[in-house]
């Protein structure tokens, strides 16, 4: 055995010779140290060790009212004085842990519904702090990393926005992001955004129009979708972002729909169908359905001015005093479904 008086479990550990102390005392009926000494040929030093450690094992007792004098005693009795107070530590700990695992396992529906709660706040993440959104907005295309999709709605964008919007949009391109955006048609007829345009589709950007388009959408790299949160009238509304792979997708696919139905953005180009008679076509589509000029031009992203002066000129070419009889010469010449204005007879 290992010599020593203790071990790493916290029991002292009997040797050799401490064993065969033990027999000698078992053979005396009782620990006589001269005679373990002798037998052993033992120092007293070494002598009092052996005595520590049979006493430490509980295999050694002193007899009542003879503190000195030791009787050794058999081994079962020293084991069970020996380990039953670790025994009652061990149950106890045992007990505690069976307390402690049915309480903690008791809280496990409180952590599905937790994580049930997570889950939806991880998928949608609103901003109501409207200083916070362009940040966002710059953060995550500086982290797009294949495609941005846009949709931008309201025709022509600001002049102000289009410095910023320029540089972020060419050093996206410079690493290698493929940019595509939708526009109303009615962008074609503002002059800083036909230069942005220019710039940013020389670099490799895809830019087309619509007459009608939905509310502003930019899809990032397919996984992340930022959605202007709609205005309840109170202040300036916020923002979403959309990271639930279902809802992602169909945003795309959407996307995608209005991306196939939109007329290339060619900026050299004469034809202009902010000016044409497809833009008249939606002009008189809308009113057909009964929309107010405030709608219509907001719907067709122009001013409700110029939507007016639209309205005019329609109106004359129909030969119509109303809006109801312009709807209804429209028909009869097709215009609804985007043929040519027939001219007036």
């Amino acid at each position: 055995m290992v010599m020593g008086e203790g071990s790493d479990s916290g029991f002292a550990e009997l040797d050799d010779v401490s064993a065969a102390a033990y027999g000698l005392a078992v053979e005396c009926g009782r620990f006589a140290r001269e005679q373990v000494a002798e037998r052993l040929s033992l120092t007293p030093q070494e002598v009092a060790r052996v005595e520590r450690v049979l006493t430490g094992v509980r295999l050694l007792q002193a007899v009542p009212g003879h503190p000195s004098e030791l009787t050794p005693v058999t081994p079962d009795v020293a084991a069970a004085s020996l380990v039953a107070p670790a025994e009652r530590h061990i149950r106890d700990l045992q007990q505690a842990v069976t307390d402690v695992r049915a309480k903690l396992l008791s809280l496990t529906p409180l952590y599905f519904e937790g994580r049930r709660m997570r889950n939806r706040l991880e998928a949608f993440d609103v901003i109501t702090d409207v200083a916070r959104i362009q940040p966002m907005l710059d953060h995550l295309t500086q982290n797009c990393t294949g495609e941005l999709l846009t949709v931008q709605p309201g025709g022509a964008r600001p002049a102000h926005a289009l410095p910023s919007a320029r540089e972020s949009a060419l050093t996206a391109l410079a690493r290698g992001v493929s940019i595509r955006t939708v526009y109303q048609h009615t962008a074609r007829n503002d002059l800083p955004t036909r230069s942005y345009v220019r710039d940013v589709t020389e670099r490799g950007a895809q830019i087309r129009t619509a007459d009608e388009v939905i509310d502003r959408m930019i899809i990032y790299d397919r996984e992340m979708v930022f959605l202007p949160e709609r205005s309840t009238g109170e202040g300036i509304p916020g923002a979403a972002i959309v990271r639930e792979p279902t809802l992602v997708a169909f945003m795309c696919s959407v996307f995608e729909y209005l991306w196939d139905g939109a007329t290339p953005y060619v900026v050299d180009s004469q034809h202009s169908p902010a000016s044409s008679d497809e833009l008249k076509a939606s002009i008189v589509r809308l009113m057909s359905k009964g929309y107010k000029d405030e709608m219509v031009a907001r719907r067709l992203g122009m001013s409700v001015r110029t939507c007016r002066r639209h309205i005019a000129e329609i109106t004359e070419e129909l030969e119509a005093t109303s809006r109801f009889q312009a709807g209804y010469n429209a028909a009869r010449r097709e215009l609804l479904s985007g043929g040519p204005t027939a001219p007036t007879s």
